[in-house]
């Protein structure tokens, strides 16, 4: 890496962070090589990035990658990035909020499209949600968010940080972490620690099922109360005391189990069943 000092910078513009947008700068060199190296950034990938900051991530992104394309909210970083990044022919830079954006019209005719980012806490799960749920063609998601949410994403059945994220995330992509990163790698610091994990894309969801939405309905109703037992937690399904156990039987689910304790194959088996029944 070339001497990219992001406290520098930071004070060359004299920028000012704005608490709401969840501005924290990445100032370690070492977590920046680690990402770009994690999301294998090669010459054949056209890269998405949100909230590039000061462009520190985005620099090295641009030295591996075909063509980068930030997405940036706020509008005072904007005339930092373009006189900071003007030497790369490879970047764009859009001042939009990354959750109304349209990935498709971004993405175009690529075919290697990668989605690299320090994400801001606030936004980690609706972007998550849209940029899986939407389809979109990404290869894979190589992001930087807090701790706890990214040990929800690759939970295990049974433990307390399993729920519907981990089923959302598992459900399209394999998920590896790649690396914690302490509040000290930051300017300001969080107060919190931060994962980088790979969502990687799979070719094809993990579980077959006959109606997806209802399928991620169920799951949602599993661990909206916890500690109910499934059967007291999908009362509202629309079936009968009486056809509901009897999904729950050909499942091979007992329905005194509480939703934690399901993998995304059994989840998928009950699904299927109580859709018969609908």
């Amino acid at each position: 890496m070339d001497n990219y000092n992001t406290k520098e910078i930071v004070k060359k513009y004299g920028f000012k962070f704005t608490k709401s947008l969840g501005q924290n700068f990445l100032i370690d060199d070492s977590v920046v090589t680690d990402i770009v190296e994690g999301a294998q950034v090669g010459k054949e990938d056209f890269v998405i990035e949100i909230g590039p900051g000061v462009g520190t991530l985005t620099r090295e992104l641009l030295k591996k990658a075909k063509a980068v394309c930030a997405i940036e909210l706020d509008k005072s970083l904007i005339s930092i990035l373009q006189q900071e990044l003007k030497d790369f022919d490879n970047f764009q830079l859009i001042n939009e909020d990354a959750l109304k954006v349209n990935f498709n019209e971004i993405i175009g005719e690529e075919k290697s499209v990668k989605l690299v980012a320090n994400l801001p806490y606030y936004v980690t799960t609706p972007i998550i949600i849209i940029l899986l749920t939407g389809r979109y063609p990404f290869n894979s998601l190589t992001i930087m968010i807090q701790k706890e949410v990214a040990e929800r994403m690759n939970a295990s059945p049974g433990g307390k940080d399993y729920g519907s994220l981990s089923l959302l995330v598992q459900y399209y992509c394999r998920t590896e972490i790649i690396r914690k990163v302490s509040p000290v790698s930051f300017i300001p610091r969080p107060k919190v620690d931060s994962i980088v994990i790979k969502l990687e894309k799979l070719d094809s969801p993990r579980v077959e099922v006959e109606d997806e939405k209802l399928f991620f309905s169920i799951i949602r109703d599993a661990f909206n109360m916890r500690r109910k037992t499934l059967s007291n937690a999908l009362k509202n399904v629309g079936l009968s005391k009486e056809n509901l156990n009897k999904a729950f039987e050909e499942a091979g689910i007992d329905p005194r189990r509480r939703g934690e304790t399901l993998s995304i194959e059994e989840f998928a088996k009950l699904s299927d069943k109580i859709k018969a029944y609908q």
